[in-house]
């Protein structure tokens, strides 16, 4: 009896199967302004490493117990990075992928764990060594009577893998936040004196304090960070603008100064005062009012955007909120993030999705901004210059009949000065619309 189930037992073990092998199920490619980022879709968990070659240059992925049907000769990579790919079965069980390069890179790789629309996934970063990829270039401000313009840096958030919230239908957040962000890129181009700059050009991930430094490149006065909240109940909707928390500012002033990386960088805004060259009292002072100024700048701007969407979609909360998100950490620009509306809501959602809500909901940002800045210009900016003049004339009602250039002639100044004190981009004007009249 004994042997018999020691024999039964022998026979089972014998036929039990092998674990199964992780399936690699998909590949997606995300490619940025300075990486691309590969992804690749497995079944489960998985074990992997990575690890360059040279003569030729070669990136190699082995990924342990794990097959594939997919080919990724058929992956659209960018061509100065990449010659070609291939894939072999290693050891019998693992797969292996190699990459061969054009140039050398700087790879980074790891894990993400299932989320809403994505299972376990394992992403490679490829980074090109030499910037063959060059990154966007800072902003050139135009000049506007010998002024520059006030540069708003426009950060949608999320992006590539990271698709933010999920709402019915599968309306994603990253697709919304971008074309809302987008819509108000526009609106700041057609008026004069602003520059937009969107700190996310396409579909891809910024990590959260690089979107910060990427203003700061820019030399921006102003960053709007763009969102769509969610909640576990379908019941919550309104939007909800945020400015940077005292704490959070605290806090981030600690790390500024802690950290060495931090101490040569730029505070103040244009022309701004570095650090490294500061005692640690005199770099604590400066930082602190640099901070300051900004948290009191984002708190009057993100008021007024309060004040604006409140006019054209429902508030979660009528009050500017303060909270430590990292988006909002500048110590030199001025920020804040606006929390567009619930994507977790139905019915929010779908207006969240509608072009025409899009657009609404961008030009009420516009105009909490615009608000801001026409009473607090940065110094040096057309927009400065603009409210000098307006203090300096007085105003004219336009009647039936007025054109641009007799009422010019009537007042003995130029047309190109009244267009311009006026903001005016064209010669067309309407009746009672008022204009300031500068001094002759």
């Amino acid at each position: 009896m004994r042997l018999a189930i020691i024999v039964l037992m022998s026979f089972v073990l014998a036929s039990a199967p092998v674990s199964a092998a992780t399936r690699i199920e998909g590949v997606r490619v995300w490619p940025a302004p300075d990486h691309t980022r590969i992804v690749f879709d497995v079944s489960g968990e998985i074990e992997h490493k990575i690890f360059t070659m040279s003569n030729p240059d070669r990136l190699v992925i082995d990924i342990k117990n794990t097959i594939t049907k997919t080919r990724f000769q058929s992956l659209d990579l960018p061509s100065e990075l990449v010659k070609g790919v291939r894939q072999a079965v290693r050891n019998k069980t693992d797969l292996r992928v190699v990459f061969d390069l054009n140039t050398k890179i700087k790879p980074a790789s790891f894990v993400l764990p299932p989320n809403r629309q994505y299972g376990n996934r394992l992403v490679i970063d490829l980074y090109p060594s030499s910037q063959i990829i060059e990154k966007e270039k800072p902003i050139v401000r135009k000049q506007l009577a010998d002024k520059r313009e006030v540069v708003i840096a426009i950060d949608p958030g999320h992006g590539g893998e990271d698709p933010g919230a999920i709402g019915p239908k599968g309306i994603r957040e990253k697709v919304v936040v971008m074309a809302i962000a987008k819509e108000l890129a526009m609106v700041f181009k057609n008026q004069t004196g602003y520059k937009p700059v969107l700190i996310r050009g396409g579909d891809y991930y910024v990590g959260l304090r690089q979107r910060t430094q990427l203003a700061r490149e820019h030399k921006a006065d102003m960053m709007i960070s763009i969102h769509a909240d969610a909640f576990k109940s379908p019941q919550a909707n309104g939007a909800s603008v945020y400015a940077l928390s005292k704490r959070g500012a605290t806090s981030e002033a600690a790390r500024w100064l802690a950290e060495a990386e931090n101490s040569a960088d730029l505070i103040g805004g244009v022309g701004g005062v570095s650090l490294n060259d500061k005692d640690d009292v005199l770099a604590g002072v400066l930082l602190d009012l640099s901070m300051t100024a900004s948290l009191r700048s984002s708190v009057a701007a993100g008021s007024e955007v309060v004040k604006e969407l409140g006019k054209v979609t429902r508030l979660h909360k009528k009050q500017l909120e303060q909270a430590g998100f990292v988006v909002l950490k500048s110590p030199d620009i001025p920020s804040i993030l606006v929390e567009t509306g619930f994507i977790s809501n139905p019915k929010e959602a779908e207006r969240l999705n509608s072009a025409a809500h899009q657009r609404v909901l961008a030009k009420a940002i516009y105009n909490g901004v615009q608000g801001f800045f026409s009473e607090n210009p940065p110094p040096g900016t057309y927009l400065a210059w603009q409210l000098e003049q307006q203090k300096n004339s007085r105003e004219y009602r336009i009647a039936r009949g007025d054109t641009l250039s007799d009422i010019a002639t009537r007042h003995q100044v130029s047309t190109h000065r009244l267009k311009s004190i006026n903001g005016l981009k064209s010669d067309q004007i309407r009746v009672g619309q008022v204009l300031q009249i500068p001094a002759s």
